[in-house]
């Protein structure tokens, strides 16, 4: 008997040995979409089609794309992306509901996104198949054939057929769309985290990868009520850090307490903290308010905590556990909703070994202890430091200095600074006061910078192991804004890649960990 679909005779086995072949192809496979080409192709060769198409439908982009063809090009299977409803493709997804377009240079709703030819050789008529592929009742692709005939076809079994094929595939269709989505989605997040850049006080200045790591940290706390706990040196702006924290917590419109233990006498600083009532002691004219009474709602900043005496500490772990205290010479017990934030450059472990320091109050307000790093471990800040200062000294002095030159900014980055930012201000400001140009050179600078001592180079390494340190971090600095972009951060470094490639074997750089943005800092 001959057969008008084929045009050939027909025979049901030969049919039968398709669709087991197919069965067999979807059962011993690990991974179908990797043999969704050649399925495509033994679509066509049994259809006698001219090309194949197998969408999926990716419900996060809302969008139902190619996902495997035969007698497309990459292009076309580019171009072939639809919305649920649009085009014929669209309405299949969106009914369930086989089509067939028997002339598809007659049909407006056949959009030919892909841009493929309309019409047949040799005059024929090109039709369009098209099948829903579902799974538990809901549409997760399509599947069709564009075929060419002399308009004496019925396509009754042709799409029968086809929607066998779309059922023994469905599962592993649907399995890949599953795939495809959530791969799309964590490209999408990935995406967020590289974009996502901790947010730069405003109140600081830093652009180090130390830096970074500071303000990541200080982004997880500042939403909390703990406990914070900032170490570093002197002058590196550990108060500014603590005001950073209040502003960007719940509490920012509430007060901002300041107080400098160290610079408060043995004697006053438990009234100082907790006030006092009228004639509690000689000198007590009148109540007094303490500190964190004053900070209620808000948050109190106990500067140098280090020098606090081991008697206050008493009263600072009561308040610290219960928020509650009393005031000298007073018997009501005030309670306060108060943050506590915590800073000291003292060795507050070695402290503890020799007694200084009580071991219950150290582990109440190291909860969330922050690390700042000094400024000779964050020299590439140094540049937009000095210009920061600069623009704020000519404001407060009504100076106009304008720059500062490449020699005077060496020098700076020779420099040790054992002071730190604070040092470097006051550096800043006597150099613009010494200039007669308006411009900062090396010889306005303070005879200290420039000797071999003050830049620590006698006895923390000679010349090449201070660049050595700078380069490595602005190598590290550039791969972290380039996301471990080894070409880029090359290109941003002024470079070629293979000097990039020699300098970072040299100082044993994982650029690996630089692929994603930074989100991890350990404390110190």
């Amino acid at each position: 008997m001959f057969c008008e679909r084929r045009r050939r005779n027909c025979y049901l086995e030969t049919d039968m040995e398709f669709l087991v072949n197919i069965s067999n192809l979807i059962s011993h496979s690990d991974n179908l979409y990797d043999n969704l080409e050649a399925l495509m192709e033994e679509v066509c060769r049994f259809f006698g089609a001219k090309y194949s198409m197998m969408t999926i439908v990716d419900h996060n982009q809302g969008k139902i794309m190619v996902s495997a063809s035969h007698g497309l090009t990459d292009d076309e299977k580019r171009k072939g992306t639809y919305k649920v409803g649009e085009g014929v493709i669209g309405n299949v997804v969106e009914t369930g509901e086989p089509v067939v377009i028997p002339d598809i240079s007659k049909e407006k709703r056949f959009l030919n996104k892909t841009g493929v030819k309309k019409t047949g050789a040799d005059d024929l008529t090109m039709a369009f198949l098209c099948v829903p592929v579902i799974i538990k009742n809901e549409p997760v692709g399509t599947l069709s054939i564009h075929k060419e005939h002399h308009n004496d076809i019925d396509f009754a079994y042709d799409i029968q057929f086809l929607g066998i094929i779309g059922t023994l595939i469905g599962k592993n269709v649907s399995i890949h769309r599953k795939h495809i989505e959530e791969l799309e989605e964590l490209r999408r997040e990935n995406s967020r985290l590289r974009s996502e850049k901790p947010v730069k006080p405003d109140n600081i200045i830093g652009n180090s990868s130390l830096m970074h790591d500071l303000y990541q940290l200080m982004e997880r706390v500042a939403p909390t009520n703990s406990t914070v706990m900032i170490r570093g040196e002197s002058g590196v702006g550990k108060e500014l850090i603590a005001e950073a924290i209040h502003k960007a917590s719940p509490r920012a419109t509430k007060p901002f307490v300041k107080v400098n233990c160290s610079a408060l006498p043995e004697t006053l600083i438990e009234s100082e903290l907790f006030g006092h009532e009228k004639g509690s002691f000689t000198g007590a004219d009148s109540a007094h308010t303490g500190r964190f009474e004053l900070a209620n709602g808000g948050t109190i900043f106990l500067d140098e905590i280090g020098d606090v005496p081991p008697s206050i500490q008493v009263k600072l772990l009561r308040v610290i556990q219960q928020r509650q205290f009393e005031r000298v010479g007073g018997s009501k017990t005030i309670t306060v909703d108060v943050r506590i934030i915590t800073a000291t450059n003292r060795n507050l472990e070695e402290m503890m070994k020799n007694g200084a320091f009580r071991e219950d109050f150290y582990y109440r307000i190291n909860v969330f202890p922050i690390y700042v790093p000094a400024l000779r471990e964050r020299k590439t800040d140094i540049t937009i430091l000095t210009d920061h200062f600069i623009a704020k000294i000519n404001k407060q002095n009504n100076m106009h200095v304008k720059r500062i030159t490449g020699g005077a900014l060496d020098l700076l980055m020779l420099y040790s600074w054992p002071g730190n930012i604070r040092e470097l201000e006051n550096v800043i400001e006597r150099a613009m006061i010494m200039t007669t140009d308006e411009v900062i050179h090396s010889y306005n600078l303070p005879p200290s910078l420039q000797t071999a001592v003050s830049s620590a180079t006698v006895h923390k390494g000679t010349l090449e192991m201070v660049l050595g340190k700078a380069e490595k971090q602005m190598i590290i600095d550039a791969l972290i804004a380039n996301n471990g972009n080894l070409t880029h951060a090359a290109q941003q470094l002024g470079v070629t890649e293979r000097v990039m490639g020699l300098r970072i074997a040299k100082y044993d750089i994982n650029v690996k960990s630089y692929k994603a943005l930074v989100g991890a800092s350990g404390d110190s």
